[in-house]
């Protein structure tokens, strides 16, 4: 199963952390939210990335795939000037032993949207390689062939705000259990605005808001943490009634690849 790992992680890692597979375990209640926290285990979401403006305001989340390259949303808009966070929870403390990385070049989906907000996802390429530790390791990706059936409980993670009229942003990592839906389903909350490259999840008592986007929605395969959706949108009032809308990286997981194998 490590072979598997290190394979959809694209074999730029050791074995010592393979994708997926958190050297520190999460413990996720199943009816926690983001908007109104649950706080993650430190450190057991160990691809989760704060990206940062140079004054270090969080901004939107990402996730590691592998020592050189992050996956965020393209609405993001991510900057070669903007910082890439990692091994972090407390962005209160100031004694993590965070790793602060440096933008070397952002690559934005060709089809990326912003009307539609079609294909809504970026890959960050880090100036330096990260060290991979027990909080810093990448996610494993959906490959293209996968299928995570509507129903299935997966996880989003990020430093989004508790309620959408919230002042600040949380200092601790927050987490929520999701239930996968599927596109019929999505589609009763939202219409025509759901296409192929958009995967939901939610509308159980639980949502993402705004400062997650560009975050991780990862469900387990194999015993292995998958990313299956990065934060794109949903309702202005982070309802948790109202599914959040995720790119679906089934879909868009042949453009990573190419990126990758090409730079």
């Amino acid at each position: 199963m490590a072979f598997l790992w290190l394979v959809s992680c694209f074999a730029f890692i050791s074995a010592a952390y393979g994708c997926g597979a958190p050297a520190i375990p999460p413990v996720v209640t199943g009816f926690a939210r983001i908007v109104n926290g649950e706080e993650a285990v430190p450190h057991s979401w160990p691809w989760q990335v704060s990206l940062q403006q140079p004054s270090g305001f969080h901004f939107c989340g990402a996730s590691l795939v592998n020592e050189n390259w992050v996956v965020t949303a393209a609405h993001c808009n991510v900057r070669t000037s903007h910082k890439v966070v990692l091994g972090e929870h407390d962005r209160g403390s100031s004694g993590e032993a965070t790793q602060t990385m440096k933008v070397q070049k952002v690559f934005t989906h060709p089809e990326w949207n912003p009307r539609t907000i079609n294909n809504d996802i970026a890959l960050i390429k880090l100036a330096s390689p990260v060290s991979m530790s027990s909080h810093v390791g990448p996610v494993c990706l959906a490959e293209t062939a996968d299928a995570f059936t509507p129903g299935t409980t997966c996880v989003t993670s990020g430093w989004g705000l508790t309620r959408h009229n919230a002042m600040f942003t949380p200092n601790q990592l927050q987490q929520a259990a999701l239930p996968l839906l599927s596109s019929e389903q999505c589609k009763t909350h939202w219409g025509s605005q759901i296409s192929d490259v958009m995967i939901c999840a939610g509308a159980d008592g639980a949502s993402s808001c705004m400062g997650d986007s560009g975050g991780p929605l990862v469900c387990q395969k194999d015993n292995a943490w998958t990313l299956v959706g990065i934060v794109s949108w949903g309702s202005s009032r982070c309802s948790t009634t109202t599914p959040a809308v995720y790119a679906r990286v089934t879909e868009l997981r042949a453009w990573v690849d190419q990126i990758l194998a090409a730079n």
